[in-house]
């Protein structure tokens, strides 16, 4: 891989060979574990850089404009970009709240009552160096893999932090966290993880939002996401993904659900110039329930691709996917959805749906929903729609005093109201709403 010249140079790591990953090594102060770990992960992504990518999942995205080398990685004490504007942080009081700037931690905060409990929560760094034994044993080795492919890898390389949540056996965390992800440096490259655990027993709340302090300033942000759930735990998750479209998204994500456990799981799609997300809900346990939730706005010409897979590994499990999607301009939205059930996962239920809105006549949709079955008493059903405005519902709407762009919004809206009754966090629905104003123009 090239190594051009990159506008961080001058305060940062240029570029990804191997004079940059061992300058990059040369910032941190980690232990010899997480040090080793990387290494490994690092001979992993130059392996396989020459591998061709899984086509299934990729065929439909076009990485030949995506540039690795005209991005670097922050110095961590180079790290005074600003923080960008915040559509969810002021909507609520939280229990806590961590935010991160081009992979530097700037600030984190946890209630004190919910610290007494022995609730962690902050900056993935300091968390794996403090509480090795707690984060070891899960961070990369059960949910999102090195291994997986090249992306993974590049991630586990190179990780430059992230927001870590653990809630021990039984504790009960009723206010709502905050993390916010954010990229301010022009050719800043963020690496960040989220990393969740919950124990036996425990229920939590966290919202996450990543976004850009610029709206011409282009980023790179390659990351991963582990949500861990214990027996009989409840976690509702929520990522408002804001980048502004000059910015590369790629990500892993994924949750293991243990038996009776739960998972709501809700994503958002708003910004990025292209946005690929590998997510991945596998129902472990016996009687484990997982609820995916996903709204996308795609104007422009922005690619936003999902590949998504429901696992079923036990039995009595259920898992329930609804995705929306919206889309103008010459915009496209991918996405890819597998139902598997494993021999021994009977009286399994799984559904898992899509529906596009297109709102201009060159936009763009894709959807393939898939099922894989192996046991015998099951119901697995899966559905995609995709259709046009009505102009009928626009002349209606403008005969009664709203402008198009009003019309527009009351249509979209209602289009994705169907995930907002999903949503029992408030803060969210309010907040997914204003984004989609802001999106039409009218914010």
């Amino acid at each position: 891989m090239s190594q051009l010249s990159s506008p961080l140079a001058s305060q940062g790591i240029a570029g990804f060979g191997a004079e940059a990953f061992e300058a990059f090594l040369a910032t941190r102060s980690e232990p010899e574990w997480v040090t080793s770990r990387r290494r490994e992960a690092y001979a992993l992504y130059q392996a396989k850089l020459g591998q061709p990518l899984n086509p299934e999942e990729w065929k439909r995205v076009d990485l030949r404009a995506f540039q690795p080398s005209r991005f670097g990685v922050q110095a961590v004490n180079a790290a005074q970009g600003q923080l960008a504007a915040s559509l969810l942080g002021e909507k609520t009081d939280f229990g806590g709240a961590v935010s991160h700037v081009d992979g530097a931690c700037l600030s984190h905060r946890l209630d004190e009552k919910l610290a007494a409990k022995g609730v962690l929560f902050g900056n993935l760094g300091e968390m794996l160096r403090d509480h090795r034994e707690i984060f070891e044993p899960h961070f990369m080795t059960r949910a999102v893999q090195a291994e997986t492919d090249r992306f993974a890898a590049w991630h586990a390389a190179f990780w430059t932090g992230g927001t870590v949540l653990y809630v021990p056996r039984n504790v009960q965390v009723e206010a709502p966290l905050y993390s916010s992800i954010g990229l301010s440096h022009a050719g800043a490259a963020d690496f960040s993880h989220t990393l969740v655990i919950l124990e036996e027993g425990a229920s939590a709340t966290l919202l996450e939002e990543t976004n850009s302090a610029t709206e011409d300033v282009p980023g790179l942000h390659v990351g991963a996401v582990e949500l861990l759930v214990g027996k009989r735990a409840n976690l509702r998750y929520v990522q408002l993904q804001n980048w502004n479209q000059q910015s590369w998204h790629l990500a892993h994500q994924a949750g293991l659900v243990g038996a009776d456990a739960s998972l709501q799981w809700t994503v958002a799609g708003i910004g990025s110039r292209l946005a690929h997300i590998h997510q991945d809900v596998v129902l472990e346990g016996k009687g484990s329930r997982g609820e995916v939730n996903g709204v996308t706005f795609a104007t422009d010409r922005q690619l936003l691709s999902y590949y998504t897979q429901q696992t079923h590994k036990a039995e009595n499990t259920q898992s329930d996917l609804l995705y929306k999607d919206v889309l103008r301009d010459r915009a496209r939205v991918v996405w890819r959805g597998m139902i598997r059930v494993d021999k021994i996962a009977q009286k399994t239920d799984g559904y898992q749906r899509n529906d596009s809105l297109l709102l201009s006549p060159d936009c763009r949709a894709d959807a393939i929903p898939g099922l894989e079955i192996e046991a015998d008493d099951v119901r697995c059903t899966h559905g995609a729609t995709a259709g046009r405005v009505d102009a009928e519902q626009i002349f209606y709407c403008m005969c009664r005093g709203l402008s198009r762009y009003e019309a527009m919004h009351m249509i979209v809206e209602g289009f994705f109201h169907g995930v907002y009754d999903r949503i029992a966090v408030e803060a969210v629905r309010e907040t997914l709403s204003l984004a989609v104003e802001r999106k039409l123009g009218i914010g």
